[in-house]
């Protein structure tokens, strides 16, 4: 008898543990890898990035420059928003909404933090998407790294100056 109870007591633990696991991968889902597709999954599903919050110094639309339209809106997450001072916290994301003249949104840029991806040039991980989610280029390209690289010091991040 007190060995069913146990095996009861030890099913139940397990199945409470399993629970909760579930529960977590919901809410407290991990942060992808470099990777677009599940980085595009990441900010459009699992935490919309819509719902991010702005830079103080860079609020809602824009005037933009070459190459990102003359338009654009800059949304971050809490992990970027919350960094006092660079380098920006692992898992930071800059989501860059590029604009033509018209005002029609057509190019999605993002930065994203990534321990021990790029070292050299900020652990950053770049990805141009097109607004239906499809991504080229992404990794390190020369280009984004080229011009960002001109703010290394303020962690590769143009639009906001941190103080």
């Amino acid at each position: 008898m007190k060995k069913l109870s146990l095996i009861i007591g030890i099913v139940g633990i397990v199945v409470c543990l399993i629970g909760i696991q579930q529960i977590n991968a919901g809410c407290g889902q991990e942060m992808p890898g470099p990777d677009p597709v599940a980085l595009w999954n990441y900010i459009t599903k699992v935490s919309p990035y819509k719902n991010w919050k702005f830079w103080p110094d860079h609020q809602g639309m824009q005037p933009g420059r070459a190459p990102h339209g003359p338009f654009h809106k800059v949304y971050v997450n809490e992990a970027a928003y919350t960094s006092t001072k660079p380098p920006v916290k692992y898992g930071a994301i800059e989501v860059k909404e590029n604009y033509n003249k018209e005002k029609k949104l057509v190019v999605i840029t993002v930065m994203y933090k990534v321990k021990d991806y790029n070292p050299s040039d900020g652990d950053w991980f770049w990805v141009k998407y097109s607004p239906d989610g499809k991504a080229k280029p992404f990794g390190k390209p020369r280009g984004c790294i080229g011009c960002h690289g001109t703010r290394a010091k303020n962690d590769f991040i143009i639009v906001h100056e941190f103080k």
